[in-house]
């Protein structure tokens, strides 16, 4: 994936980026119940796997956001052009491996062909093992399908690494709506308030238009 190197220096987050870049623990996160009532529908009765149904959805959110697209390397800042994931799939042994999927832009039939096929050559593999030069253009993507939950704290390393965490756990009823927590965890030095907005605004699109 390309990417380009930003000029911090005549950034209006400059002093912002200065700032949080040096903080102990520089994430800045939420988790909003998202609707998915819609889309539900579609997935049940076209029996679309649920994961990477949503999977895909996350994706094209987030690379709807430029400063989601953000990472630092080197103490410098770059913006990819197009991101990729890198999610959980659970093994039968009760543990997980990595799968990397960048098809988002595919058609939604498409994408989850090509999802389906990924997620059994990871299995395959039973890796979480990733080549830290391969990282940098991903979003770290898991799920919680055990559990509705209203907050949740990622495991991060030190120091601080700049990929967005995107998570979402079980989904519930709510009145006449189904509803999906879904949580985004990323660096304050790239990313505010204002951009995770657009994130999950973005995801409220994405949703939408894959309902049909």
């Amino acid at each position: 994936m390309s990417y380009r190197v930003l000029d911090m220096t005549q950034s209006p987050r400059r002093d912002h980026f200065a700032y949080f870049s040096g903080l102990a623990y520089p994430y800045v996160g939420l988790t909003v119940n998202v609707d998915l009532t819609a889309l539900l529908r579609r997935i049940k009765a076209e029996r679309l796997p649920f994961f990477l149904t949503v999977c895909r959805c996350a994706s094209r959110a987030a690379n709807g956001v430029p400063e989601l697209r953000q990472r630092i390397l080197d103490g410098a800042v770059v913006e990819f052009d197009r991101c990729r994931t890198s999610h959980t799939v659970a093994l039968e042994d009760g543990t997980f491996c990595y799968c990397t999927l960048e098809d988002d832009t595919l058609p939604l039939e498409a994408y989850l062909a090509r999802g389906k096929l990924a997620q059994e050559e990871a299995k395959a593999r039973r890796s979480i093992a990733e080549d830290p030069a391969e990282v940098l253009d991903k979003f770290f993507v898991s799920s919680l399908p055990w559990i509705s939950y209203t907050a949740l704290v990622q495991p991060v390393p030190m120091p601080a690494d700049s990929h967005p965490r995107i998570s979402w756990g079980k989904y519930f009823s709510q009145g006449d709506k189904v509803l999906l927590p879904v949580s985004a965890l990323c660096h304050h030095a790239l990313v505010d308030g204002v951009h995770l907005a657009r994130f999950y605004q973005n995801l409220e699109a994405e949703i939408a238009e894959a309902a049909g």
